[in-house]
Protein backbone atom coordinates (compact mmCIF):
# COMPACT_ATOMS: atom_id res chain seq x y z
CA UNK A 1 0.00 0.00 0.00
CA UNK A 2 1.25 3.28 -0.97
CA UNK A 3 0.92 6.55 1.27
CA UNK A 4 -1.02 9.59 -1.10
CA UNK A 5 -1.74 11.98 1.72
CA UNK A 6 -1.20 12.83 5.02
CA UNK A 7 -4.20 14.56 7.10
CA UNK A 8 -3.43 18.01 9.37
CA UNK A 9 -5.88 18.30 11.98
CA UNK A 10 -6.35 19.76 15.76
CA UNK A 11 -5.80 15.71 17.58
CA UNK A 12 -2.49 16.08 18.70
CA UNK A 13 -3.03 12.66 20.85
CA UNK A 14 -6.13 10.06 20.31
CA UNK A 15 -7.79 11.24 23.49
CA UNK A 16 -10.85 13.76 22.37
CA UNK A 17 -10.99 12.52 19.03
CA UNK A 18 -14.79 11.99 17.87
CA UNK A 19 -15.74 8.22 18.39
CA UNK A 20 -17.07 8.11 14.31
CA UNK A 21 -16.44 10.66 11.38
CA UNK A 22 -19.09 13.19 11.17
CA UNK A 23 -20.47 13.68 14.95
CA UNK A 24 -18.60 17.26 15.24
CA UNK A 25 -18.93 19.08 11.87
CA UNK A 26 -17.12 21.61 12.87
CA UNK A 27 -13.86 19.54 13.41
CA UNK A 28 -11.56 21.05 10.48
CA UNK A 29 -8.63 19.15 8.66
CA UNK A 30 -6.51 19.48 6.07
CA UNK A 31 -5.11 16.77 3.30
CA UNK A 32 -2.06 17.21 1.85
CA UNK A 33 -0.72 14.77 -0.78
CA UNK A 34 2.54 13.18 -0.71
CA UNK A 35 4.78 14.89 -4.01
CA UNK A 36 3.83 11.86 -6.00
CA UNK A 37 0.39 12.82 -5.72
CA UNK A 38 0.24 16.50 -6.17
CA UNK A 39 -1.28 16.24 -9.36
CA UNK A 40 -4.65 18.59 -10.25
CA UNK A 41 -5.41 15.77 -12.62
CA UNK A 42 -6.31 13.00 -9.90
CA UNK A 43 -9.00 15.02 -8.53
CA UNK A 44 -10.27 16.26 -11.70
CA UNK A 45 -14.59 16.20 -11.24
CA UNK A 46 -13.93 15.63 -6.93
CA UNK A 47 -15.44 19.34 -6.57
CA UNK A 48 -18.63 17.95 -7.30
CA UNK A 49 -19.07 16.28 -4.29
CA UNK A 50 -20.45 17.19 -1.15
CA UNK A 51 -18.82 14.27 0.82
CA UNK A 52 -15.92 12.07 0.58
CA UNK A 53 -14.51 8.48 2.15
CA UNK A 54 -11.08 8.26 3.73
CA UNK A 55 -9.11 5.13 4.03
CA UNK A 56 -6.24 5.47 5.99
CA UNK A 57 -4.10 3.28 8.71
CA UNK A 58 -3.60 3.71 12.04
CA UNK A 59 -0.68 4.58 12.26
CA UNK A 60 -0.74 4.97 16.02
CA UNK A 61 -1.79 0.96 16.40
CA UNK A 62 0.56 -1.27 14.54
CA UNK A 63 1.09 -4.55 15.94
CA UNK A 64 2.28 -7.84 14.71
CA UNK A 65 -0.46 -9.54 16.67
CA UNK A 66 -4.47 -9.35 17.02
CA UNK A 67 -7.33 -10.84 18.34
CA UNK A 68 -10.48 -12.17 17.07
CA UNK A 69 -12.45 -10.17 19.82
CA UNK A 70 -12.10 -6.73 21.10
CA UNK A 71 -13.36 -4.84 23.91
CA UNK A 72 -15.70 -2.23 22.91
CA UNK A 73 -15.62 1.10 24.60
CA UNK A 74 -19.27 1.98 24.05
CA UNK A 75 -19.93 -1.26 25.83
CA UNK A 76 -17.97 -0.48 28.99
CA UNK A 77 -14.94 -1.90 28.36
CA UNK A 78 -16.29 -5.83 30.21
CA UNK A 79 -18.08 -7.10 26.67
CA UNK A 80 -16.06 -8.72 23.95
CA UNK A 81 -17.01 -8.84 20.40
CA UNK A 82 -15.42 -10.35 17.54
CA UNK A 83 -13.08 -7.56 15.93
CA UNK A 84 -14.93 -7.73 12.36
CA UNK A 85 -18.21 -6.28 14.00
CA UNK A 86 -16.38 -3.19 15.41
CA UNK A 87 -14.22 -0.46 14.75
CA UNK A 88 -11.66 -0.83 17.13
CA UNK A 89 -8.05 -0.34 15.84
CA UNK A 90 -6.52 -3.48 16.65
CA UNK A 91 -6.95 -5.10 13.51
CA UNK A 92 -5.52 -7.75 11.32
CA UNK A 93 -4.89 -4.62 8.88
CA UNK A 94 -4.73 -1.73 11.11
CA UNK A 95 -7.23 0.23 8.14
CA UNK A 96 -9.71 2.88 9.36
CA UNK A 97 -12.49 4.46 7.14
CA UNK A 98 -14.17 7.93 7.43
CA UNK A 99 -16.84 9.93 5.28
CA UNK A 100 -16.06 13.33 5.77
CA UNK A 101 -17.19 16.24 3.93
CA UNK A 102 -15.23 18.25 0.92
CA UNK A 103 -15.44 21.59 1.96
CA UNK A 104 -13.17 23.23 -0.18
CA UNK A 105 -10.20 21.89 -3.05
CA UNK A 106 -7.38 24.57 -2.68
CA UNK A 107 -6.22 24.23 -6.15
CA UNK A 108 -3.27 25.99 -6.02
CA UNK A 109 -0.56 26.18 -2.83
CA UNK A 110 3.18 25.52 -2.14
CA UNK A 111 2.02 21.77 -1.51
CA UNK A 112 -0.28 21.40 -4.63
CA UNK A 113 -3.86 20.66 -4.45
CA UNK A 114 -4.98 20.71 -0.81
CA UNK A 115 -8.69 18.85 0.11
CA UNK A 116 -10.21 21.27 3.23
CA UNK A 117 -12.71 18.75 5.17
CA UNK A 118 -14.69 18.76 7.47
CA UNK A 119 -15.96 15.97 10.63
CA UNK A 120 -12.52 13.76 10.47
CA UNK A 121 -11.84 11.83 13.40
CA UNK A 122 -8.41 10.95 12.70
CA UNK A 123 -4.85 12.77 14.53
CA UNK A 124 -2.81 14.92 13.07
CA UNK A 125 -0.88 13.22 10.70
CA UNK A 126 -2.60 10.19 9.68
CA UNK A 127 -1.43 8.55 6.37
CA UNK A 128 -3.91 8.68 3.38
CA UNK A 129 -3.92 5.17 1.93
CA UNK A 130 -6.52 6.21 -0.51
CA UNK A 131 -10.16 8.39 -1.21
CA UNK A 132 -13.03 7.85 -2.80
CA UNK A 133 -16.73 9.97 -3.55
CA UNK A 134 -19.17 9.49 -1.60
CA UNK A 135 -22.23 8.03 -3.81
CA UNK A 136 -25.34 8.92 -1.71
CA UNK A 137 -27.60 6.30 -4.23
CA UNK A 138 -25.61 3.26 -2.89
CA UNK A 139 -23.92 4.51 0.23
CA UNK A 140 -26.88 5.63 2.08
CA UNK A 141 -28.86 2.95 3.84
CA UNK A 142 -31.50 5.22 5.83
CA UNK A 143 -33.16 1.63 7.05
CA UNK A 144 -29.46 -0.14 8.11
CA UNK A 145 -29.38 -1.68 11.70
CA UNK A 146 -26.88 -1.09 13.85
CA UNK A 147 -26.11 -3.71 15.90
CA UNK A 148 -24.75 -3.04 19.35
CA UNK A 149 -24.01 0.63 18.64
CA UNK A 150 -27.45 1.42 18.02
CA UNK A 151 -28.79 4.59 19.74
CA UNK A 152 -25.37 4.54 21.35
CA UNK A 153 -24.58 8.24 19.59
CA UNK A 154 -27.74 9.98 20.58
CA UNK A 155 -26.60 10.59 24.10
CA UNK A 156 -24.84 14.39 24.70
CA UNK A 157 -23.69 16.27 27.80
CA UNK A 158 -24.42 19.62 28.71
CA UNK A 159 -21.09 21.89 28.79
CA UNK A 160 -20.46 23.98 31.34
CA UNK A 161 -17.94 26.62 31.09
CA UNK A 162 -17.14 30.03 32.88
CA UNK A 163 -17.57 33.19 30.53
CA UNK A 164 -13.64 33.77 32.16
CA UNK A 165 -12.52 30.64 30.59
CA UNK A 166 -14.61 30.41 27.28
CA UNK A 167 -12.55 34.14 26.38
CA UNK A 168 -9.32 32.13 27.07
CA UNK A 169 -10.01 29.93 24.47
CA UNK A 170 -9.10 30.81 20.49
CA UNK A 171 -12.58 32.48 19.08
CA UNK A 172 -11.56 30.04 15.41
CA UNK A 173 -12.02 26.94 17.41
CA UNK A 174 -14.13 27.54 20.25
CA UNK A 175 -17.07 26.12 19.03
CA UNK A 176 -15.53 22.73 17.96
CA UNK A 177 -13.78 21.92 21.49
CA UNK A 178 -17.74 22.78 22.97
CA UNK A 179 -18.97 20.51 20.33
CA UNK A 180 -16.19 17.82 20.92
CA UNK A 181 -16.41 17.69 24.97
CA UNK A 182 -20.27 17.61 24.38
CA UNK A 183 -19.32 14.23 22.88
CA UNK A 184 -17.61 12.76 26.40
CA UNK A 185 -14.17 12.01 25.58
CA UNK A 186 -13.85 9.78 28.31
CA UNK A 187 -13.95 6.32 28.31
CA UNK A 188 -16.64 4.72 28.64
CA UNK A 189 -16.10 2.78 31.50
CA UNK A 190 -14.87 6.09 33.71
CA UNK A 191 -17.34 7.66 35.99
CA UNK A 192 -15.64 9.27 38.96
CA UNK A 193 -17.25 12.68 39.04
CA UNK A 194 -13.77 13.92 41.02
CA UNK A 195 -11.43 13.35 38.29
CA UNK A 196 -10.24 15.60 36.25
CA UNK A 197 -9.42 14.69 32.92
CA UNK A 198 -7.48 16.56 30.08
CA UNK A 199 -8.51 17.00 26.24
CA UNK A 200 -6.04 18.77 24.06
CA UNK A 201 -7.11 20.38 20.40
CA UNK A 202 -5.33 22.86 18.38
CA UNK A 203 -2.66 23.88 20.53
CA UNK A 204 -5.12 24.17 23.81
CA UNK A 205 -5.64 22.01 26.61
CA UNK A 206 -8.78 21.80 28.52
CA UNK A 207 -9.27 20.25 32.24
CA UNK A 208 -13.05 19.31 32.90
CA UNK A 209 -15.14 16.58 35.35
CA UNK A 210 -18.13 14.91 34.79
CA UNK A 211 -21.03 14.49 36.88
CA UNK A 212 -23.75 12.80 35.44
CA UNK A 213 -24.68 14.51 32.19
CA UNK A 214 -23.16 17.69 33.02
CA UNK A 215 -19.78 18.25 31.90
CA UNK A 216 -17.91 21.02 33.57
CA UNK A 217 -14.80 22.70 32.29
CA UNK A 218 -12.33 23.37 34.69
CA UNK A 219 -9.24 24.88 33.34
CA UNK A 220 -7.85 26.13 29.66
CA UNK A 221 -4.51 26.58 28.88
CA UNK A 222 -1.70 25.95 26.26
CA UNK A 223 -0.54 22.21 25.29
CA UNK A 224 1.61 20.93 28.02
CA UNK A 225 0.14 22.76 31.30
CA UNK A 226 -0.04 20.61 34.11
CA UNK A 227 -2.79 19.30 36.56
Amino acid sequence: MKVIATIHSGFSSKFGIPRQSGLVESAKAEIVFEPPYRNADALRGLEDFSHIWLIWEFSQARREDWSPTVRPPRLGGNRRMGVFATRSPFRPNAIGLSCVRLEEIRWQTEAGPVLKVSGADLMDGTPILDIKPYLPYADCHPNASGGFAAGVWERKLQVLCDPALLEELPPEHRQTIMDLLSQDPRPSYQHDPERIYGMTYAGVNVRFTVSGNILTVREVGPVGTQP
